[in-house]
């Protein structure tokens, strides 16, 4: 272990009143967060600031990556961003059969420095990266697609938070065995007593993976490698490859700061694959990687289940999120906010709505009775509305992040009746972007040809609005999507009591996040770190929660040892 530049005193001093507010945080269910999420809060001028972020992302463009790790073989980088230029960066190619054990060597350190140590080097980290928010923002933005606002908060901040998150709770299980000596005497009636000392020691279990994905990778990518981290694990980072760039600056920040603690760097590596490698397999069945993170799609999260045998695999694949239409006492404030969540980022978010369900017959408002012809074409008009002005349009949609998504958008156009087409935005700054308006198709719940469409996800700027009998038959058909297909979110917009509770016992009972009558400034796609789970790992769509005890608590075995006293 080497000498330390920051001691324990001064983590603690530093961070240990924002560890001790984080728990309180997810006990209580406040809204908290320590990382401002308004661009203006990091000053003007200075090493925060928006020109020192811009200008620390350019450094890095066309240029190696430097990361000093073992076991590099190569160099590789094909990133271009979804706004059109070529990042140009090249990153370290890893031999994993050097690179892998490298990164055991440090696991007993780190292991001995126990739970509120290894807490506090965690969110020294996450310090440094909150501090260079403004320049992981253009990282985030130019490979997502991401528009600048969202890059920074979602990519910045509410992924910061997500990752404090996960070390709050890695903190919490860890520390609910004692620590330190535990002295045991049972008596023996006249006989003198049976007395032993015991130690418990939170035990990490050897490497954890993190497999990026290409539209979150910081957001998606922080719980996982956190809560591994501060569990006692070494982790790797495989990022997407279309979006290496914010997760290598993150596994850069992460072994500066082990280093300066008096840890191993190597706890915290980087495995970047060449075009076509595909190395995300080769790493999963390694029987050093003990823990897998995964967020991305169905068919890969059912193989790393099914054949990562030797590792807990936690996966966020794909769901069909749907919203049912029952009736409302705020009609325009409901087409509005559902009009938000159907555009913002393209709809290429995992809990972005896809499916709206309506009565055929039309549903109650405040303004009257509305067919479910109207309500649909109220929607697409509340859609276009909002997105009408192309300036506002790009900074809610971005850009479309791969050439899948535009894809499926032009397909689904043919599913069905349009009620609203899609049009191409022009970027002013990045005339190669790739902008488009959702598309919103009109389908029949009791049509079977029709079933296939809105019974898969259709990931993008896509919504189905599904004509269905009755508000029994949409509630009948929300359980059957949820248990067949998963669903991240579902929303439901109704003001019979009735109705609200035949809605809540289907989520309850098939494990789904359930949001009613959102009509203001909170949308179903938006959720808050400490406050409200991603997910629920209950249903198809994921096998975990962001974040939970049960997130963190088998990342780590504590073990026993018993001496005679």
């Amino acid at each position: 272990m080497a000498a330390a530049r920051l001691t324990f005193d001064h983590l603690a001093d530093k961070h240990r009143p924002v560890l001790d507010q984080a728990l309180e945080a997810i006990r209580t269910r406040a809204y908290w967060s320590p990382h401002p999420e308004h661009p203006k809060a990091y000053g003007e001028g200075g090493s925060l600031s928006a020109e020192a972020g811009l200008a620390a992302h350019q450094e890095v463009l066309g240029k190696r990556f430097e990361l000093d790790q073992p076991g590099t073989d190569d160099w590789t980088g094909a990133e271009v961003s979804p706004y059109g230029p070529e990042l140009g960066v090249s990153y370290p190619h890893a031999d994993l059969d050097v690179l892998l054990p490298a990164m055991r060597e440090g696991l007993g350190a780190w292991r001995a420095a126990g739970p509120e140590t290894r807490a506090l080097v965690c969110l020294e980290v996450l310090a440094r990266i909150s501090a260079r928010t403004h320049e992981f923002a253009h990282a985030v933005m130019h490979t997502s697609g991401q528009a600048f606002m969202m890059a920074f908060q979602a990519g910045g901040p509410h992924a910061q938070d997500r990752g404090l998150e996960a070390v709050a709770y890695a903190y919490q299980e860890q520390t609910r065995t004692p620590s330190g000596a535990a002295e045991w005497s049972k008596p023996q009636g006249k006989r003198e007593p049976l007395q032993l000392t015991k130690t418990f020691t939170p035990a990490g279990r050897g490497i954890g993976l993190v497999i990026g994905c290409n539209t979150f990778p910081t957001w998606n990518g922080y719980p996982g490698l956190f809560a591994s981290l501060a569990t006692g694990n070494a982790v790797l980072v495989k990022p997407h490859p279309r979006a290496v760039l914010p997760l290598a600056l993150t596994v850069r920040v992460a072994r500066e700061v082990l280093a300066e603690t008096g840890f191993d760097p190597n706890l915290v590596a980087l495995a970047v694959e060449r075009p076509g490698e595909g190395i995300a397999k080769t790493l999963a069945v390694r029987p050093e990687i003990r823990i897998i993170d995964y967020t991305g799609s169905t068919a890969f999260g059912d193989w790393l289940e099914a054949n990562a045998r030797q590792a807990l695999v936690y996966t966020e694949k794909a769901g069909v999120n749907t919203v049912l239409v029952d009736s409302t006492d705020d009609y325009r404030g409901m087409l509005s906010n559902l009009a938000f969540s159907l555009s913002l980022y393209s709809g290429q978010m995992c809990t972005t709505p896809q499916n709206l369900l309506i009565p055929r017959d039309g549903i109650a408002t405040d303004d009257g009775h509305k067919g479910y012809d109207e309500v649909v074409a109220d929607l697409a008009a509340a859609v276009g509305g909002l997105l009408g002005d192309d300036a506002r349009a790009n900074a809610l949609l971005g850009a479309l992040v791969n050439p899948d998504v535009k894809q499926r958008l032009e397909a689904a156009a043919g599913l069905g009746e349009v009620a609203l087409a899609s049009r191409e935005v022009a970027h002013p700054d990045f005339p190669g972007a790739v902008v488009r308006t959702p598309v919103i198709v009109k389908l029949d719940g009791a049509k079977p040809d029709d079933e296939a469409a809105y019974m898969s996800e259709c990931f993008g700027p896509v919504a189905f609005a599904v004509a269905v009998d009755s508000t029994e038959d949409a509630v009948a058909l929300l359980r059957r999507t949820v248990r067949t297909k998963g669903a991240m979110t579902v929303g439901a917009y109704t003001t019979s009591a009735e109705v609200e509770h035949a809605v809540e016992e289907v989520c309850l009972d098939e494990s789904a996040q359930l949001s009613l009558n959102l009509t203001g400034g909170v949308y179903v796609n938006q959720t808050a770190a400490f406050s409200d789970f991603h997910g629920s790992g209950g249903n198809p769509a994921a096998n975990a929660a962001l974040c939970d005890s049960a997130f963190v608590a088998n990342r780590f075995r504590v073990v026993e040892v018993r001496r005679q006293a």
